[in-house]
Formats: structure tokens, C-alpha cells, sequence
């Protein structure tokens, strides 16, 4: 009987705290009160500057700054201490997913822009790459246009594209970047990349520019430098690929181009240009990714000088 009593006594005290617990009485306001704290403006890093000193905004970094200049490639110490340090120009490259014959793979822009980004911005000495945007304008997706009609290409309707672009350049701005740059290596990022750039400028109101970099995608000028430099497409394969842009890629990872591939298979040619060479395709390369990092900042300057957001004569 004692341990039947002892057991009903139990089950009504449990009950009593059971139901304390869900009624909003004085009890239950004032244990979700100790739970809650006030915000530390101290706070940074995804944690609690109580709880852990590196969480502060003001800690220091416990390791050497990364040889990178991309931004995913750094810890949020990392980005604080480079803009410190004077690094308040972001690159934002925009790429794209579509078809480039049967040597090149679907990433080609993206490839391309991860050697050329890497390239402006170490050449720049103050300026950081933001990650590739890879999913860019490519088509209709229904019914299927452009690019759309082969498979692997990935496409964004504009205005999400935009939304992109937007989003991603007021978080840098956010942060202290003062210069978002936008580079984009294929047709159809243009107009977004300039739209957006003057819609942001316009708002920021000098606290800030977004530029549309409309001079590095100019291949036709790439072209005519490097004829001199001893590359001259020939008869055209017509194929979505020439020799430029397979040297451009294949400076980043020669595999983009299946360079060992078309080697085996005597077929490391494009417009009339032998690329077998490995050693004359990074000469080559080097010049390419050189001539366009040059250009382009050359146009940064102008822009950020002129506190425009784009070139006024381009034709892009």
C-alpha cells in the first residue's frame, strides 16, 4: 500500500509540473526570461563572445593571413583583417552553365573567370574575388531556347539573375566593401550586371559604387593582341570553342579543355591552331589571362575615378 501511495503521490506531482510548465504563468514567463539574453554587439563569428573568445569581434586572428584572395576560401577573421588592411574592392564574377562543343565542358566561363579573377585581383593588390556565380541567363527553360536545347545547361530567368547580383553585392557593401565589381564572360550577364550596377550605385549615394566592367569581355580585342603574340584562328571548326578561350581555361585546369584526351586522340587543335604544346599553351595562357587582368582594371580605375558605374560609350 506504501509503495502504492508513494507512486500515485508521484505521478500527481509530475502532473502538477507538467501543467505549470505550459500554462504563461509568472513561473514559466520569468524561465523563458532567464533563457533569453540581450544582444552582445560583441557577438560575431556565428557564436557567443561569452562563451568563447574567438567569438568577439574584436579577436585576434590565431593563424598567418591566406595566401587567396577568394573570399570562400577565408574565415570571417580573415575578410575583417583584409579590409582592415585596405582590401575594399570585391570582384564579383558572373559565369554560366551552356554547351562548348565536344572538348569543353559546360563550366567553361567559370573556369575561365577563376584564373582571371584570381589574376585582377592579386594584380589589383587591394581587391578579393567573391565566389563565381555560375548559374546565369542562358535561355528560355520552357519552352527550351538558346543554350537551353542542350543538356547540362543551367539557366536563370533575369530577374533572377538580377535579384543575384543584387543580393550578393548589398551583403559585400554591407561589410565595408566600398568598390563591387562585376565581370561577367559571357553575353547574356551584361545588361543585369549594368542594370544593377547603376541601380545600386544610384542608392548607395557615394558610400559605395557597384561597377559594371563592361571592357573585360571583350575577346575581340583579346584576339587582336594575341595575332600579334602568334595565334591567328584559321579556317573555322564552327564549333561553340577557339583557341583564346580553351588557352584560358587551360591555364586553370587543362582537364576543362580533355587536353590529354584530344592529344592521344590527334585532335588538340581548334580553328586551325595545334595546341598539343603544353609548355607553348602556358606561355600563351599567361599572356591571355595578363592582357585581360590589365584591361580590366585599367577600366576600374577609370570607372571608380569617374564615380560612374559604367562605361556611358559601351556597346554592352
Amino acid at each position: 500500500m506504501k509503495k502504492i501511495a508513494l507512486l500515485a503521490f508521484s505521478l500527481v506531482v509530475l502532473g502538477g509540473t507538467f501543467a505549470a510548465a505550459q500554462q504563461p504563468g509568472a513561473a514559466g514567463a520569468q524561465g523563458q526570461q532567464r533563457q533569453r539574453r540581450e544582444p552582445d554587439p560583441r557577438d560575431i563569428g556565428g557564436g557567443q563572445c561569452a562563451q568563447n573568445p574567438y567569438n568577439c569581434v574584436d579577436a585576434a586572428n590565431p593563424l598567418p593571413a591566406p595566401n587567396t584572395v577568394w573570399l570562400e576560401e577565408m574565415t570571417w577573421i580573415d575578410v575583417r583583417d583584409a579590409l582592415k588592411a585596405g582590401k575594399t574592392n570585391v570582384i564579383v564574377p558572373t559565369g554560366g552553365m551552356e554547351p562548348n562543343g565536344v572538348w569543353l565542358v559546360t563550366g567553361k566561363h567559370n573556369y575561365v573567370l577563376h584564373a582571371n579573377c584570381e589574376a585582377i585581383a592579386r594584380k589589383m593588390g587591394n581587391a578579393l574575388c567573391a565566389p563565381i556565380v555560375k548559374f546565369v541567363p542562358e535561355g528560355d527553360i520552357s519552352p527550351k531556347t538558346s543554350h537551353m536545347v542542350s543538356p547540362g545547361t543551367i539557366s536563370m530567368r533575369e530577374d533572377t539573375f538580377r535579384a543575384i547580383l543584387r543580393d550578393t553585392a548589398e551583403s559585400l557593401q554591407a561589410h565595408g566593401f566600398k568598390n563591387i565589381i562585376f565581370i561577367g564572360d559571357s553575353g547574356g550577364n551584361q545588361a543585369g550586371q549594368k542594370a544593377i550596377a547603376e541601380e545600386l550605385t544610384a542608392k548607395w549615394a557615394g558610400k559605395a559604387m557597384a561597377l559594371h566592367i563592361a571592357e573585360y569581355y571583350t575577346y575581340s580585342e583579346v584576339a587582336k593582341y594575341m595575332e600579334g603574340q602568334g595565334i591567328k584562328d584559321g579556317a573555322s571548326d564552327n564549333m561553340h570553342d577557339d583557341p583564346i578561350i580553351s588557352l584560358n581555361m587551360f591555364i586553370d585546369d587543362p582537364n576543362s579543355i580533355r587536353f590529354n584526351e584530344r592529344v592521344k586522340a590527334g585532335k588538340a587543335t581548334i580553328n586551325g591552331v595545334n595546341i598539343a604544346d603544353k609548355a607553348k599553351n602556358t606561355e600563351l595562357a599567361k599572356k591571355i589571362v595578363e592582357f585581360r587582368a590589365t584591361k580590366t582594371i585599367e577600366a576600374i580605375n577609370k570607372l571608380i575615378a569617374a564615380k560612374k558605374p559604367y562605361t556611358t560609350t559601351s556597346q554592352q
